[in-house]
């Protein structure tokens, strides 16, 4: 009895623990340099008893090593470096006002830290012989450079093809042929018990292999939260030991196919405490395809509000079974209100897949595009019934997204110009829109200054030029807007804008 209390209790443990990324972990250390350095022993790690060879020949099925061989070698290691952010510290120092008052090696009262470049460590997948990688979004997010390690030692400049921040992946190219690669497997067909290998490079010790078995599906841990609410998860669940740095590394079935990408455990201490979490390859393949394609992922929507189906609601609502998933709402103009879906069905399956999760449901219409029809099955009270809905986008239309370009525009006089990449990682912005020429425009008497980076138009966020003029140009229906941003120096500011002439 105190055994299994003891065996509730490490699990309870494991289940509460909060969910980690587990990848692209940034180390507080200066840039690596290719210099030989000597390796201090690591007194965390002991020797074990000497091993002696066996002659036991492993029952077919449970040998691993099939498996591993083929998919180490197209398992690599993902390096990412970041330019030095701007600190509090910094902007004070550049503040003109008090530079003025103080001269130029004021440092507000705080002592000044020695600012270096920091590097990250994370694992990627080749799914391609030409040279085409899949990793997780957070293992490359904001990085400056990015540099791959096959297992061979060869080493390649990797460049960023595309990134979805909803499902976490990222691919990547580098220029190279006739790479070993990973086929894709079928997640669908991974069955619970399933036994799967985890391959990456943890604790940058490169080409790590772990074996564990499939412990759910269809898992939400809630570690994609998104203002947008458009995060997608419905991870893998599994035991096989995943640590930081095996994130974007290989979850592979006993056929060396892949089955999923790690992106996650759930841990109290940051390590492997017993559960990993894996994109499924249904996922994966569908957001490398639009990449690939679009340079944009293609979400499609089938526009409801959904809540899952437990006894406090077949109590509250009269169901005869806890199946399906509850539908709460509609949006306008969606997708399931032109299929003739209302508040009250209950929606069973989706291209006779099951559902009777919210991260099962989106799994399923994850998998397609916007102008896709699908097949769904719900429940009316005690009729069953089919209909097929016309999935849509974001903006309620059934057309594909292009990639939306950044391009210098003229409005007012001024020009708004795109911020680079090196810009937007060194004062942390996810976007934002540069004036230039205010001297010659009508944002003359604003008191903007040339470089500044608009940000923010009232509530409205500003990730690029286009955005500038769409939000002032509404804004002149009213009494005018705030205009929020930040200079090259770090300096932010705020502007009150009436109308513009």
């Amino acid at each position: 009895m105190q055994a299994k209390q003891m065996m509730l209790g490490l699990l309870g443990s494991a289940v509460l623990g909060g969910s980690v990324a587990v990848g692209g972990y940034k180390l507080l250390e200066p840039a690596r340099t290719d210099a030989p350095q000597a390796i201090a022993a690591d007194p965390n790690v002991r020797y074990t008893s000497a091993l002696r060879s066996s002659t036991y020949n492993v029952p077919e099925g449970l040998n691993f090593v099939a498996a591993a061989s083929a998919v180490t070698p197209a398992v690599v290691h993902v390096m990412t470096e970041y330019a030095p952010k701007m600190t509090q510290n910094d902007q004070i120092r550049m503040d003109p006002f008090l530079r003025q008052f103080f001269g130029d090696d004021f440092d507000g009262g705080m002592r000044r830290q020695p600012q270096g470049a920091q590097v990250g460590s994370g694992s990627g997948v080749i799914i391609a012989a030409n040279g085409y990688i899949v990793t997780n979004n957070h293992v490359i997010d904001k990085a400056d450079k990015i540099e791959v390690v096959l297992d061979d030692k060869r080493k390649y400049s990797a460049k960023l093809i595309g990134a979805d921040p909803t499902t976490d992946l990222a691919l990547l190219k580098v220029e190279a042929d006739n790479l070993p690669y990973v086929r894709y497997g079928s997640s669908d067909n991974v069955k619970v018990g399933e036994w799967v290998l985890a391959v990456g490079n943890p604790f940058n010790l490169n080409s790590t292999v772990t074996a564990g078995i499939i412990s759910a599906k269809g898992r939400n841990i809630n570690i994609l939260n998104r203002e947008d609410r458009m995060g997608i998860e419905s991870f893998l669940q599994t035991d096989a030991v995943v640590n930081p740095g095996n994130s974007g590394g290989a979850l592979v079935n006993l056929n060396g196919d892949l089955i999923g990408i790690n992106s996650a455990i759930a841990s109290h201490t940051g390590s492997f405490e017993g559960y990993s979490f894996a994109v499924p390859s249904s996922i994966v393949s569908k957001v490398v395809d639009d990449l690939l394609k679009y340079k944009v992922v293609q979400r499609a929507l089938l526009g409801v509000n959904i809540r899952e189906v437990d006894a406090t609601l077949a109590s509250e609502k009269k169901l005869k079974s806890l199946d399906g998933v509850y539908v709460v709402g509609l949006s306008s103009n969606s997708a399931a209100a032109d299929a003739g879906l209302k508040e009250g069905d209950i929606i069973t399956e989706i291209n006779g897949a099951k559902v009777n999760t919210s991260s099962q449901l989106q799994e399923q219409v994850a998998r397609y595009r916007p102008g896709d029809k699908i097949k769904v099955s719900y429940l009316r009270g005690d009729d069953r019934r089919n209909t097929t809905a016309t999935l849509r986008n974001s903006s309620g239309t059934t057309d594909i997204v292009r990639e939306e370009t950044s391009a210098t525009i003229e409005y007012e006089g001024a020009k708004f110009s795109p911020l680079s990449r090196q810009e937007m990682n060194k004062l942390d912005l996810e976007g934002g829109a540069k004036i230039s020429g205010v001297r010659g425009s009508n944002f003359r008497e604003t008191g903007i200054a040339d470089g500044f980076i608009i940000t923010r138009i009232d509530k409205n966020k500003v990730t690029k030029p286009q955005d500038v003029k769409r939000y002032l140009e509404a804004a002149k229906q009213s009494q005018g807007a705030l205009v929020e941003g930040v200079y090259p120096d770090g300096r932010k500011s705020y502007y009150p804008i009436g109308q513009v002439d």
